[in-house]
C-alpha cells in the first residue's frame, strides 16, 4: 500500500493547481525584457516603483477597493499573531496604504508596481489565476487632467508593448451614483438594481422600474441608461434623455465629454466608445472608468478609473486614479504580434552624406536593422529581405515602408 502511494506520489509530482502555470526560460525572457522596458517608460514619466508585500493582515487587502476582492483572495491564519491573512488578489488597497500610510505627502505621488497576484478563482476567459499585475497610480489630483495622464500612460504602455488596433471603452460612474442619489433609492433598492444594469438585462430593468415608486421622469432615464452606449453621439444623446437629472450627474457627463475630447487631441486616430451603465468597479471608483481592448482578446487588456479617498482607512484620504494589467497576458500578445509581423530590416543607399550617417546611426542604436548598400552591388531592398528604405526628402532622411 505504501509503495503504491509512493509511486502515485511521484508519477503526479510534476503537476500544478489549476491555473497556476510555470514560466519556461525563453517566455520567462521575454517577459522579464518587457516588465524592465514598461517599468523604465514608467521612471521616464515619474512614477516611482514600490514592492507591497505578498501576504497581508487581511483588513487591508479588503480595505476599499478590496471589498469587491473577498471571494477572490486566498486566506491564512498567521501561526505567530493568530489573525488572519490574506495573499493579496490586487495591489492597488496596498499602493494606496503607501501613499497614505508611509509617504504622507500633500504633492501629488505618482507610483507604479509589479507583482505576482494570486486568485481563488480564474476569470472565464483567462484561466491563470496567477496574472502578474502590472499597474501605475496618482494621487493627490482630483481633477479630470490626472485622469487624462494615466489614460495616456496606460496607451503608451500598450504602444510599447507593440499592439495595435487598440480601443478605449469610457465610462463614469458618477452617473448612476447621481441618478440613485436623486431617486431616493433605499441600499436594498440600489444594490438590485446594479446587478440588474450589470447584466444589462432590460426585461429585468422594466420590471423593476415599474415595481419602484418614481416619477415617470426618473423610470425614463434609468430605461434610458443601457442604451447609451456607443461614439461621441452618446454623449449628445445622454444630454437629452437624462436632461431631468440633477447638476451632480451633469457634471460627470461633461466631466466624462472633457476627457474624451482631450484623448481625442493627443490620440487622433484612437478609437473611443461610451458605456454610461458600465458599473464595474462600483463600490470603489467614484469617477472616471476605462477599459482597454484589442480586437484578438475578449476581455480588456487594461483597466483602470478613479477611486478618490481608498486612502481614508490608512489614516488620509486622497483623490486617487489609475490602472493595472496583467505583464504575462501583455508578453503573450507581445510575442504573438512579433510573429505575425515580419522584423523591420531597413535598407539604406550608399551615399557620403553626413546627415544619412547620423541617421543610420540614430537608426541602429534604437535596435533597429540597417543594412546599407555597397558600391556597384547586387541585390534590390527587396531581394535584401528588407522591409522598409531610407530615403531623401529636402535634406532629411526618413524611413519608408515597402509596398
Amino acid at each position: 500500500m505504501f509503495e503504491q502511494t509512493y509511486d502515485m506520489q511521484q508519477k503526479n509530482s510534476w503537476l500544478l493547481p489549476d491555473g497556476i502555470e510555470e514560466i519556461l526560460p525563453e517566455e520567462a525572457k521575454h517577459l522579464e525584457n518587457l516588465r524592465r522596458r514598461l517599468l523604465d517608460m514608467f521612471a521616464c514619466w515619474g512614477y516611482e516603483l514600490v514592492i507591497p508585500p505578498f501576504i497581508d493582515f487581511l483588513d487591508s487587502l479588503l480595505t476599499g477597493s478590496g471589498h469587491d476582492l473577498e471571494l477572490q483572495t486566498f486566506k491564512l491564519t498567521d501561526q505567530l499573531s493568530g489573525q488572519l491573512l490574506g495573499i493579496r488578489a490586487d495591489m492597488t488597497p496596498q499602493v494606496a496604504r503607501i501613499d497614505a500610510h508611509n509617504l504622507k505627502q500633500e504633492w501629488p505621488t505618482r507610483l507604479c508596481y509589479v507583482g505576482t497576484i494570486l486568485h481563488t478563482r480564474g476569470d472565464p476567459l483567462e484561466k491563470t489565476r496567477s496574472p502578474m499585475q502590472i499597474g501605475a497610480e496618482l494621487y493627490g489630483h482630483a481633477g479630470r487632467e490626472s485622469d487624462v495622464e494615466v489614460i495616456c500612460l496606460m496607451l503608451e504602455m500598450l504602444a510599447l508593448t507593440g499592439l495595435q488596433n487598440v480601443h478605449l471603452d469610457l465610462g463614469h460612474v458618477g452617473i448612476y451614483r447621481a441618478l440613485s442619489r436623486q431617486a431616493g433609492f433605499s441600499p436594498v433598492q440600489e444594490s438590485a438594481l446594479f446587478d440588474v444594469l450589470q447584466r444589462k438585462a432590460r426585461p429585468e430593468l422594466q420590471e423593476l422600474m415599474e415595481e419602484y415608486t418614481l416619477e415617470d421622469g426618473l423610470k425614463a432615464m434609468f430605461l434610458k441608461l443601457p442604451q447609451l452606449n456607443g461614439g461621441f453621439e452618446v454623449i449628445e444623446k445622454a444630454r437629452t434623455a437624462l436632461q431631468g437629472a440633477s447638476d451632480e450627474l451633469k457634471r460627470a457627463l461633461a466631466d466624462l465629454e472633457a476627457i474624451a475630447q482631450q484623448l481625442t487631441a493627443r490620440f487622433p486616430g484612437l478609437p473611443i466608445s461610451f458605456d454610461l451603465a458600465e458599473l464595474r468597479g462600483y463600490h470603489y471608483h467614484t469617477g472616471a472608468v476605462f477599459s482597454a481592448f484589442v480586437p484578438s482578446v475578449g476581455r480588456e487588456i487594461a483597466r483602470g478609473g478613479r477611486y478618490d479617498n481608498i486612502g481614508a482607512v490608512f489614516g488620509r484620504a486622497r483623490p486617487a486614479t489609475g490602472f493595472s494589467a496583467d505583464l504575462k497576458l501583455l508578453s503573450t500578445l507581445e510575442r504573438q504580434s512579433a510573429l505575425e509581423q515580419p522584423p523591420v530590416r531597413i535598407f539604406a543607399p550608399y551615399r557620403d552624406d553626413s546627415v544619412l550617417n547620423e541617421k543610420i546611426r540614430d537608426l541602429r542604436a534604437q535596435g533597429l536593422t540597417v543594412v546599407q548598400q555597397l558600391p556597384g552591388q547586387a541585390g534590390t531592398a527587396r531581394e535584401l529581405g528588407c522591409t522598409s528604405i531610407l530615403e531623401q526628402d529636402h535634406h532629411n532622411w526618413f524611413v519608408r515602408t515597402l509596398d
